[in-house]
């Protein structure tokens, strides 16, 4: 069976839900990845108001679109940071800011959170797709010198936050797919396998597979879906090409995206590094069945060029699996 491709909304949330229905619908998407901020799902809206989501469910059939998966990234992130500043006020609800002190924010994100799992069931979807912040992502380069204690200690608060935050999640049969990501707990192979052990494994927290984030830090993504191929509870896609030629360098310089001098960029799916056809056949090999959502972020393409496209490029590696072995043809009795 096909995967069915949605559209996440992120980056499409200037425009109102119904435009951006009907640019999915007519690009032949399956269906949106709805995000949590524009006017695309409301979390408080749906909690208070009994018409929102019948309402919202009704607007993509009327596009042929459904919806398995909701994103909360923006509020997640301030969840765990250890520096809430003026980046977080410009992403946050200002129900969630408030007055800015770092760690009402920081509680205020964390009841957001189990508010988005009781929004999440309430609609019919079992996945909320994320961010956890990070207590000690600045301490990532080592110096001055970060000692064990201190990163532990990281891992730790990330238990203490999330923790009751996933207790929310498991009563309400929904589960968390944190993108594993730079500036998160969680931003490689060995963070991501001690973030699981910091939750003692438990089924609420899983994994949003990205490949563009791993494609710069030179993990292998294939690698990677096989070895925590229990943990994949969704699919995201977006492509990166690495410039790495001697002067452009991973950490990016404090450059713009699309800035010639960086040594990585977003592109369009389909036009970077990612080996795209080895990711489908290891998602079809460990037997996933959820949603593909393509992610788009392309700093030199316009999006209504590009999301089409994506569409385009990841379906032809969507291969339908044959029904016999290849080499079935090669039994049976000799004339």
């Amino acid at each position: 069976m096909s995967h069915r491709f949605t559209l996440f909304t992120g980056q499409w949330a200037d425009l109102p839900l119904e435009e951006v229905c009907r640019i999915a619908s007519d690009a032949g998407y399956d269906g949106l990845e709805l995000a949590c901020w524009g006017d695309h799902f409301d979390v408080e809206r749906a909690l208070a108001d009994p018409a929102y989501l019948p309402g919202l469910r009704r607007l993509l059939a009327s596009y042929g679109l459904g919806c398995w998966a909701i994103s909360q990234h923006l509020v997640g992130q301030a969840v765990c940071d250890a520096i809430i500043d003026e980046r977080h006020r410009a992403i946050l609800p200002r129900s969630v800011w408030g007055d800015g002190d770092p760690e009402g924010v920081r509680r205020r994100a964390a009841a957001r959170m189990r508010d988005t799992a009781r929004a999440a069931a309430a609609f019919g979807v079992d996945t909320v797709v994320g961010f956890t912040g990070s207590s000690i992502w600045h301490l990532v380069a080592m110096f001055p010198p970060a000692t064990e204690a201190m990163v532990e200690r990281g891992f730790e608060d990330f238990a203490e936050r999330w923790n009751p935050i996933l207790d929310v999640f498991d009563a309400e049969g929904v589960r968390f797919a944190h993108e594993v990501h730079p500036s998160e707990i969680a931003y490689d192979y060995w963070t991501t396998d001690r973030a699981l052990r910091a939750v003692d494994h438990r089924p609420a927290f899983g994994l949003n597979f990205d490949p563009s984030h791993f494609v710069w830090q030179d993990i292998d993504p294939v690698g990677f879906l096989y070895d925590f191929r229990d943990r994949i509870y969704h699919v995201d896609c977006k492509d990166t090409r690495t410039r790495l030629d001697g002067r452009n360098g991973r950490l990016g310089s404090h450059l713009p995206w699309g800035d010639p001098r960086r040594g990585w960029d977003f592109v369009s799916a389909g036009r970077g590094d990612v080996r795209w056809e080895d990711i489908f056949r290891m998602l079809r090999s460990i037997r996933y069945a959820g949603p593909v959502s393509i992610e788009w972020e392309d700093a030199g393409m316009d999006r209504l060029q590009g999301a089409p496209e994506a569409l385009a490029r990841l379906k032809g590696y969507d291969l339908r699996p044959p029904h016999d072995s290849f080499d079935a043809a090669f039994g049976g009795d000799s004339g």
